[in-house]
């Protein structure tokens, strides 16, 4: 593993060129993206700037493979090349990639008592709320299975906050946002599904990924702390 500059997980981009690279080799680069910075371009020219177009200049074959919310911080893996790309949106697709998020959330949430391993479930259908976009929304009659599971790690009392640990098993448009905001508990900081709260970000970080590299094989486990 070779790493470049590094900047604060988390913290918001200083120009086009500042990258958090976490893991790179001649296959795929692992890059900790600041919230409030797009993953890929959007629609028009003031949102050119992402990061995937940052990577491309440094990493001419570097090419998308999954996404976060702009808002999110975290992991995000580039392929380099098309071969590569195709092995890593396969293992996405196959849900051979474990992901893991931490997130803060309004109110206090204790361990379900009934879970052997601390980890419950939301298990509620989703789909886009077309007429609402970009916000999603729980729909039980054409909702998609969608499915979080969640376990405390924190609270604070002071703030009434929980840190939750996360893990998407599907992955739909704000499904965390979405799910945490159906059982009462919206991340703190989100501006579309949540109370207004004063939050300078979305608490909400891609810390860990974990995946066999898709051309030797070997473990890759990443880890990125959450900022917040």
């Amino acid at each position: 593993m070779s790493t470049g500059p590094v900047a604060p997980p988390g913290a918001p981009a200083v120009d086009g060129h500042a990258l958090a690279v976490l893991h790179e080799d001649a296959h795929l680069i692992a890059l900790v993206k600041p919230a409030g910075l797009l993953s890929v371009p959007g629609r028009g020219p003031e949102r050119a700037d992402c990061l995937s177009a940052r990577a491309q200049r440094r990493w001419p074959d570097a090419l998308v493979v999954h996404r976060l919310d702009q808002a999110t911080s975290g992991l995000l893996l580039l392929a380099r090349g098309l071969a590569t790309q195709r092995l890593l949106s396969a293992a996405f697709a196959e849900r051979r990639v474990a992901k893991r998020y931490e997130a803060l959330v309004h109110g206090r949430l204790d361990a379900a008592a009934h879970v052997p391993d601390g980890w419950a479930e939301i298990d509620l259908p989703l789909i886009v709320d077309w007429p609402n976009r970009p916000r999603s929304k729980v729909d039980h009659q054409i909702g998609k299975p969608s499915l979080t599971r969640w376990r405390p790690l924190a609270y604070d009392p002071g703030r009434n906050t929980t840190r939750l640990a996360l893990a998407p098993l599907t992955g739909r448009s704000h499904q965390l946002r979405v799910h945490l905001q159906a059982i009462g508990h919206p991340i703190v900081g989100d501006t579309l599904y949540g109370p207004p709260d004063g939050a300078p970000r979305l608490m909400l970080h891609a810390c860990a990924l974990r995946l066999a590299h898709p051309v030797t094989g070997a473990p890759l486990a990443l880890h990125s702390p959450a900022p917040f």
